[in-house]
């Protein structure tokens, strides 16, 4: 298709979008006519509508939207409307999860996600959506960034598939009838991740520790006997190859008994059970199961086998010598006469004159052939035997008629008489060279592999020595990036806020020198906008770090969560059902009511969030008396606490979630939609209030966070009720007030302050200056005095030094995040205020008008 000159760079290329650019009247957009469009800008609208995956292009400050056919579909109802709109605009519903990929983007840097959820809402409600896709800087002619591109893709069918197999799985329950429970295993296969028990890993060497959280099979194979090691690998190979396989109970079931080789080198034996766990393709992705410990069983069974084998093997012996001529002569030995025959064989291999072994001999006639080392063995061996009685069994060397020594066995039995005296001592005489001569070369291969084996586990150890070292090295480098990584994202997160602030000021000024004082309000409102940011970040990170300011009173926690009510149900939205429960008889607790909100608000977003397909989230509030067991499992001395506790039907934890969910920087969410500070913050709040957070969740069986809140005697105070009760003053005429502040610019803007509001006002730069102007004769009515001060003494040490001086005076401290040295255990002295920075006009007013003891105003300032 041929178009107008305008547009003669989409020449050749088709399809709707291509007509909506032709269509639409450009000159109402800050681009202009397409006429006036850089060729940079044309060459990538024209490359991206040819090509075949979904893309956008936004180009300008406006960040004017383009996209091609393949993304159409993607906008859903916004398509008829979306050609030509700002993108923050077009995508408002999303624009605080993109925004800071926006930014990166434009600062000329390429942002990456995989699998972002976003909601997208393209049916005009909401849904939940999974996204890869990158965002590229694109350039002008002169090489300026110009604008960005986006290549994207939908992954939700695959994340939400990945989801349900992961909520179908279950821990196997195994159980058999005997043997001693060692421990239990689960092995995530497609991760080669093995978490197991204590006991389990004890038996099998691996640390218990590094067990419950997941390590490669290949470190529980070490602890297998090196004899069983391939064999169990084998049978591990083919359970998972028989995994897929068929509907029979023994396919993928794993039936196994091996040794162990224990830290001290004791072996045990085991008897392990399990079964492959199959995805839909029939691919073995888990593979659970139980270790039992049966080496008392295979001990007694191996005695059996070995005394069995005894009898067998003695009987053999003789037999197969008899077979095969082995044996070299016999004797006989009459005990009571001490007549000693052998046969002619006998006294030949002894050296002997055969005619002698008939008439008999003397045993030491025998005895002085045996080598002599051998000699004083054989004796003792002859003397036990005939002691005992019964068999008898004896190796030693003779020197044979050539003059050479051989090895013999002598083998016999002593029988005796019922009154136990020894009468008889037959036996025969088998040669076991050869058999000594194989013994000495297994002898030699062992002592061989024992000093290979030593040198290879010294190998493996000063390995082993170099990995912890890497390791160790690894470590510290990654906490210097996650420090990094921290460092880097709040100075972005400042700077653009810095920016913000300055910004605004500089036109500010530039309007009033050009004497237009219009559009004053706007840069007001932009610049107030980036200091209540600033001022949210510095909470959370305060949060967090258990730094924030409190300011506790005695709360009604059943009056906060029912005026909450409404707003958890218009957050949480209509598909989730909100209950709430609680006697009415609660205790009241000390609490700063509104991060207590805070913090309940945050709660239920979090169940929300574990419930995608609906559910109910139930509020309790209970009175809970904690004794020692149940202190522990809260980890917070025993006393009275209330307890609010938060429940929903949703997707539950794994036991390795629960252990991490309290870890700053922690989240199961995607990247880019959680910034793993909540419950961390939570568990902040509640530890700073004197409480604590608990969990109790299990996958498919939803979650339980419990906050517990230590109990307040004494009544809940009112909403609004004025600290004093005494009516505001309209002037502060005649009353001086002392400033004590570091921070000229601070200084200045209370001194400011308190002039307009008619005050005499009386300025100090630290501690020492303060402590002068407190000792004179100056009337002081009200002290304002920064926390963090030079000068030797901090703001509380400089306000307890007050009012040794003047008893009744007033203070209100100015502080940055709550220091222990201002708030005594989480509390104020009586006539003391706390104001915390960044604080408004008004939020001085009325702590100042607190502290003179007058009900709270608006700032009037008067007229000079």
């Amino acid at each position: 298709m041929v178009h107008s000159s305008a547009f003669a760079f989409l020449n050749g290329v088709t399809g709707q979008v291509v007509d909506e650019i032709v269509a639409f009247d450009w000159t109402q957009t800050s681009l202009g006519g397409p006429e006036t469009w850089p060729t940079a800008l044309r060459c990538q609208l024209a490359t991206m509508i040819a090509c075949p995956v979904p893309m956008y292009l936004v180009w300008g400050p406006d960040l004017i939207s383009f996209y091609n056919d393949a993304y159409r579909p993607i906008l859903g109802y916004r398509a008829a409307t979306a050609m030509g709109m700002p993108f923050p605009i077009l995508w408002s519903s999303i624009w605080d999860d993109i925004a800071p990929l926006v930014d990166k983007a434009l600062s000329g840097k390429v942002a990456q996600m995989t699998d972002m959820r976003l909601d997208l809402a393209r049916e005009g409600r909401p849904e939940e959506s999974f996204w890869t896709f990158s965002y590229s800087p694109v350039f002008d002619d002169r090489g300026a960034i110009a604008g960005m591109v986006c290549v994207t893709g939908e992954t939700t069918a695959r994340v939400l598939a990945e989801r349900r197999q992961r909520e179908a799985d279950e821990r196997l329950n195994l159980a058999l009838n005997s043997g001693a429970h060692v421990g239990m295993w689960d092995w995530d296969v497609v991760n080669d991740s093995v978490r197991s028990d204590r006991r389990f890993a004890a038996m099998y060497g691996v640390d218990p520790v590094a067990a419950e959280t997941g390590m490669p099979i290949a470190q529980f194979f070490q602890g297998i006997h090196p004899e069983d090691r391939e064999r169990v690998e084998r049978e591990v190979a083919e359970a998972m190859a028989g995994a897929g396989a068929g509907e029979g109970d023994a396919v993928g079931r794993f039936v196994s008994e091996y040794r162990l080789v224990q830290s001290d080198g004791a072996i045990h034996w085991v008897s392990a059970r399990g079964r492959c766990i199959t995805d839909e393709s029939g691919r073995c992705v888990r593979f659970p199961g139980v270790s039992f410990d049966i080496t008392d069983r295979v001990c007694i069974e191996q005695k059996l086998r070995a005394t069995e084998a005894r009898a067998r093997l003695n009987a053999e012996r003789v037999q197969l010598a008899l077979e095969a001529g082995a044996i070299i002569g016999t004797w006989f030995w009459d005990l009571p006469s001490d007549r000693f025959t052998v046969d002619e064989p006998f006294a030949r291999n002894f050296g002997l004159d055969p005619a002698l072994g008939h008439e008999g001999l003397s045993l030491a006639q025998v005895v002085e052939t045996v080598h002599p080392d051998d000699r004083a063995g054989l004796a003792e061996a002859i003397d036990e035997a005939i002691a005992r009685g019964g068999a008898y069994a004896h190796q030693y060397r003779v020197k044979r008629h050539d003059g050479r020594y051989h090895w013999l066995e002598a083998n016999g039995r002593v029988d005796h008489a019922p009154d136990g005296t020894p009468l008889h001592f037959p036996g025969v005489l088998i040669d076991v060279g050869v058999r000594r001569a194989l013994e000495a070369e297994r002898d030699t291969a062992i002592a061989e592999l024992r000093a290979l084996t030593d040198q290879l586990e010294q190998r493996v150890a000063d390995r082993t020595a170099e990995l912890m070292r890497a390791e160790e090295a690894l470590r510290q480098s990654q906490k210097m990036e996650a420090v990094g990584q921290l460092t880097g994202g709040l100075a972005h997160d400042f700077n653009n806020l810095l920016a913000g602030i300055s910004g605004s000021l500089e036109l500010m000024a530039l309007r009033l020198a050009q004497g237009r004082v219009n559009d004053l309000d706007r840069y007001m409102d932009a610049a107030q906008g980036a200091t209540r940011r600033a001022a949210a970040l510095t909470h959370r990170l305060l949060a967090f770090s258990r730094r924030q300011t409190l300011a506790p009173r005695p709360t009604d926690i059943g009056a906060l969560v029912a005026g909450m009510s409404d707003l958890i149900r218009r957050t949480v939205g209509p598909g989730i059902a909100l209950e709430t429960q609680g006697a009415d008889d609660l205790w009241t607790v000390l609490v700063d009511a509104p991060q207590l909100e805070n913090a309940l608000l945050n709660l239920c977003i979090n169940a929300r969030d574990a419930m995608p397909d609906g559910g109910r989230i139930t509020i309790e509030m209970v009175n809970r008396h904690l004794d020692k067991g149940n202190a522990r499992f809260a980890d917070i001395p025993d006393g009275e606490y209330l307890a609010l506790c938060v429940t929903d039907t949703g997707t539950g934890m794994t036991p390795d979630v629960m252990e991490k969910a309290f870890d700053p920087f922690f989240t199961t969410k995607p990247l880019g939609q959680g910034t793993g500070l909540g419950l961390s913050m939570i568990y902040g709040f509640a530890q700073q209030s004197g409480g604590q957070v608990r969990i109790r969740s299990a996958p498919g069986e939803g979650t339980t966070v419990f906050l517990y809140l230590p109990r307040h005697d004494g009544p809940a105070e009112s909403e609004g009720k004025d600290a004093t009760g005494v009516t505001a003053s309209t002037s502060g005429a005649g009353e001086t007030v002392l400033v004590v502040d570091d921070e000229a610019t601070v200084r200045m803007m209370i001194t400011d302050v308190l002039r307009d509001m008619g005050y005499r006002v009386i300025e100090a730069a630290d501690s020492v200056e303060g402590l002068a102007v407190l000792r004179s004769d100056e009337r002081i009515d009200l002290l304002v005095t920064d926390v963090g001060l030079p000068g030797g003494m901090n703001g509380r040490q400089l306000a307890d030094a007050a009012r040794e001086l003047r008893h009744e005076l007033n203070v209100m401290f100015v502080t940055g995040y709550a220091e222990n040295a201002v708030l005594n255990s989480g509390h104020l002295s009586p006539g003391m205020q706390l104001l915390t920075k960044p604080f408004t006009v008004d939020a001085l007013v009325m702590g100042v008008q607190a502290a003179m003891g007058a009900g709270a105003r608006r700032y009037e300032p008067h007229a000079p």
